[in-house]
């Protein structure tokens, strides 16, 4: 049994916590010893069934737009727990396959403030708990920002702005032992993938050519991304910092 966090005070927080992605994050987190702050947008039922089903976890309602909101929660989290040793984001809004000509401006301003923005003001919000614990910032993004998908650009704009912050994290805050790393999914089974198929913007056929792209010719789950989330948290990961760990079936290679 894996067992990384036991010994740390405070808690991670996990943003967006009932998406297909924060609930395996946060599940694995707790079941390797870590207190959990999970924030939601809308989902409080699945928020606090989450939390029930754990030990040590507490829940916020929480509007990443709104950034005086997002400090908030984050200090009465870290009060709640006696700090924050990880913060981690991994939510974001439902994002349509759309070609770049089709994307219109206010859709596009949209995404940009829900997602660029949200994680902005986590990361702000942020920076001085981490600080504190000497902790790290862990960005779930898209494997779509190394290899390009066709339609994809409405996630992958913004996500790329995101990973360009947690460079810049990464680069400014390690003189306080912070550090800041990016997981980027390829196509899984669950999360957004899962939205996309039920959704028809993923076909059969659209399913079966992002499979040939795979070498590993299979999708990947949520336990996947949470298992590079949970390693890069951890002091497994001590000396690595300003990384981004696509977990693909090495569709980016």
């Amino acid at each position: 049994m894996i067992d990384d966090f036991s010994g740390r005070p405070g808690a991670a927080l996990v943003a967006g916590a009932t998406g297909g992605l924060g609930t395996a994050i946060a599940r694995m987190l707790a079941a390797r010893g870590s207190a959990l702050a999970l924030t939601y947008h809308r989902n409080a039922e699945a928020a606090d069934t989450l939390a029930t089903s754990v030990e040590h976890a507490a829940t916020w309602q929480l509007d990443l737009t709104d950034a005086e909101a997002s400090s908030t929660v984050l200090a009465e989290a870290a009060e709640r727990f006696g700090g924050l040793h990880t913060v981690i984001y991994a939510a974001g809004p439902h994002v349509p396959m759309v070609h770049l000509s089709r994307i219109t401006p206010a859709a596009f301003r949209s995404q940009l403030e829900q997602d660029t923005l949200g994680f902005f003001h986590l990361m702000r919000a942020g920076l001085p708990l981490l600080r504190q614990s000497r902790g790290s910032l862990i960005a779930v993004t898209t494997a779509a920002t190394r290899r390009f998908p066709v339609r994809d650009g409405l996630s992958a704009g913004p996500k790329g702005a995101v990973e360009a912050l947690v460079r810049g994290v990464a680069a400014e805050e390690g003189r306080y032992g912070v550090r800041a790393n990016c997981v980027g999914p390829g196509m899984l089974t669950d999360g957004m993938a899962a939205r996309l198929i039920a959704s028809g913007d993923l076909d059969e056929r659209a399913l079966g050519v992002a499979r040939a792209n795979i070498p590993l010719r299979t999708f990947g789950t949520a336990e996947d991304i949470a298992e590079a989330v949970c390693f890069l948290a951890s002091d497994r990961a001590r000396f690595i910092t300003g990384q981004q760990l696509d977990v693909d079936g090495g569709y980016t290679v």
